[in-house]
């Protein structure tokens, strides 16, 4: 993939802002109770915002490992982000198989409080070097 600075700038504004409208969405689903939507707005939102950064390296992964693999080697192999960014991505995206997949899957409400938690974690740590490493362009 070849894209200018500004384009990379431009797409990663673009994926963060779904990140945060994702996040408005699973506190919203976790305000009316439904909790297994919370769950999985609360991985999107994530996701959203690895893949805000990932293009930043002109990286745009295909599959939801291939975000995770490349976040790992890219960002915090780097010690640029955090292990508790994968971490904490990876308990997001089991939550949210086991809600999508699951046929008889109950998310209980501490579940959901977490994800929510993780997801606003994840996107603060993820937003912070975003902007850093934008700023450098």
């Amino acid at each position: 993939m070849t894209l200018s600075s500004g384009d990379k700038r431009e797409l990663s504004d673009i994926r963060m802002g779904k990140a945060y409208e994702f996040l408005d969405d699973a506190k919203a689903n976790l305000d009316d109770s439904r909790l297994k939507t919370a769950v999985n707005r609360s991985y999107y939102a994530s996701l959203s915002a690895v893949r805000a950064i990932l293009i930043l390296e002109a990286i745009d992964p295909e599959s939801h490992a291939g975000a995770v693999a490349t976040l790992s080697l890219h960002f915090v192999r780097t010690k640029l982000l955090p292990i508790k960014v994968v971490r904490s991505f990876k308990m997001l995206q089991s939550r949210r198989s086991d809600v999508d997949y699951g046929d008889f899957e109950t998310v209980e409400k501490s579940d959901a409080e977490d994800s929510l938690k993780l997801a606003e974690e994840i996107l603060e740590e993820i937003d912070a070097v975003r902007k850093k490493l934008t700023a450098e362009m």
